[in-house]
């Protein structure tokens, strides 16, 4: 069974996208209606904007689902999942192309998400850090010791572990996974802290966005984010989508989980190949790849 994998933030490059628009009239259509839909030039700074420039979350995210939903959509008769995921970002991206989400409402969806995020990273200082080599467990039991608000957030691949919160939570407990043993413990340059609840205010915002939308029966299941297992109930599917922002990204269990239900190849849909790298730490026995438009 076959599995296509969505990448959230992160994948972004100056050039992405640029490809497609060049080699599909389908793509070159979908990227000037994402410009009218979003009501800037987003094409103009993913071809040939700045590193700085494309970092910033209002672009970011829906660059890089644009990036993977117009490269699923143009594979044409060859896009043949029988079950989906996306880590964090991804997750709307897969949900286009299992058919729950049109197009145009992910995208208003995704520029929601991303403002609503932007602005709840402004409120509270906060940020997020790479833990590697620990256990999850060890981690999950530092961060509840430390005074403040800090959690597990992006559960990646044994031993690769993001946690997030207040700055100063965060870095606390960086300092006692380094003297628990941790191979690195470091801060990331992201805006605030994803996947904790300083994301409240930005997931009441998007669940009302969210519960306005249409939601239609996926074409195959969709793993997600909060619960890791295959959901096909379009209600079931808002629902884990909503508290999705406050939630941690369970990767390595939706891809375990994945597995345990047939899957063999896993191909990612998007920019970059970070996920292929996680799905191999996860199932050293599993055949990933990118999917290439041709």
């Amino acid at each position: 069974m076959t599995a296509y994998i969505f990448p959230g933030q992160g994948a972004q490059y100056t050039g992405m996208g640029k490809d497609l628009f060049d080699a599909s009239e389908q793509a070159k259509k979908r990227f000037l209606q994402a410009n009218d839909i979003l009501g800037f030039n987003i094409t103009k700074i993913m071809f040939e904007g700045t590193a700085e420039e494309l970092k910033e979350t209002k672009v970011t995210q829906p660059a890089i689902f644009l990036h993977s939903v117009i490269l699923a959509e143009i594979l044409g008769n060859r896009f043949k999942p029988d079950m989906v995921a996306g880590h964090s970002l991804g997750e709307f991206s897969a949900l286009v192309a299992n058919k729950t989400l049109a197009f145009e409402d992910a995208l208003v969806l995704v520029s929601k998400r991303a403002q609503a995020m932007q602005k709840a990273c402004e409120s509270v200082p906060s940020t997020m850090a790479a833990v590697l080599g620990l256990e999850d467990h060890i981690v999950e039991a530092i961060c509840a010791d430390v005074d403040g608000i800090v959690v597990a957030a992006n559960y990646n691949c044994p031993g690769q572990l993001v946690i997030s919160g207040e700055i100063k939570a965060v870095e606390e407990a960086c300092e006692r996974l380094k003297e628990q043993g941790a191979r690195r413990a470091i801060l990331l340059p992201v805006g605030g802290a994803f996947h904790s609840p300083l994301m409240e205010p930005a997931r009441e915002e998007l669940a009302k966005a969210i519960k306005n939308t249409r939601f239609a029966p996926p074409i195959c299941p969709v793993y997600q984010n909060v619960t890791t297992f295959a959901v096909t109930d379009p209600e079931k599917i808002k629902e884990n989508l909503i508290f999705q922002l406050t939630s941690p990204v369970k990767w390595t269990q939706s891809v375990q989980n994945m597995v345990a239900d047939g899957a063999t190849k896993f191909i990612e849909v998007g920019p970059g190949n970070v996920l292929q790298g996680l799905v191999k730490k996860i199932h050293k026995d599993a055949v990933t790849e990118a999917a290439k438009f041709e």
